[in-house]
């Protein structure tokens, strides 16, 4: 499956007043009406239970210079947030990660098994975009466009 290009996710919630976020390859478009997308997260995540149980997430699509933040939030590392420029949502209260190429606040929809995943689908409340290039994921590499 490295050989399927994907673009780079960071999905986040607030566990109270906690930020909590992970590096996702998965987050994809599921349906225009109602407004759904999905992504898959180990049955093993720490993350897992905490946007289950505040029950909203936003995906923040990472933009061509953020590689970093990409690495940062797929590490095992606890303190992700830690020097990271966030803001609340306003309309979930979820993290919109600064510089991402979008965003999208979503209320869980649908929690699906998904062999050693759980395949979480999520109901679109808001979208904001800003521009640039995509940063893609490829061979288990982080790649940019090549004009």
């Amino acid at each position: 499956m490295g050989h399927f290009c994907t673009g780079v996710t960071v999905i986040t919630t607030r566990d109270g007043t906690e930020p909590v976020g992970f590096t996702s390859q998965s987050f994809a478009a599921l349906s225009l009406a109602p407004p759904l997308v999905s992504f898959a997260v180990a049955n093993t995540s720490r993350s897992l239970p905490r946007i289950l149980r505040s029950g909203a997430f936003s995906s923040n699509i990472l933009g061509a210079g953020q590689e970093a933040l990409g690495r940062r939030f797929g590490s095992p590392r606890q303190d992700r947030f830690a020097g990271v420029d966030w803001r609340p949502s306003p309309v979930t209260g979820t993290p919109h990660l600064a510089g991402a190429l979008a965003r999208v606040d979503c209320r869980v929809h649908e929690v699906l098994p998904g062999g050693d995943h759980t395949i979480v689908v999520g109901r679109v409340t808001a979208v904001a975009h800003d521009g640039g290039d995509p940063l893609l994921y490829y061979r288990s590499e982080f790649r940019q466009l090549r004009s």
